[in-house]
């Protein structure tokens, strides 16, 4: 459960929350978990994110 103690301004607490949640991944889930998706389906988004992140730490060195 994320917590965030108010100090009186409650805009900035509205904001800190929001951060805290979305570092927690709880929309990313949500959106994953809106729809089934086929395991098959799965395997190959999976696959297709770990080629991209190779990509993506690989152009730096």
């Amino acid at each position: 459960m994320t917590k965030v103690v108010v100090n009186g301004n409650i805009d900035a607490a509205l904001r800190k929350f929001k951060v805290k949640v979305a570092r927690s991944g709880v929309p990313s889930e949500l959106k994953k978990k809106k729809f089934h998706i086929k395991p098959g389906v799965e395997r190959r988004i999976k696959k297709e994110e770990g080629i991209k992140n190779s990509h993506k730490r690989n152009r730096y060195n």
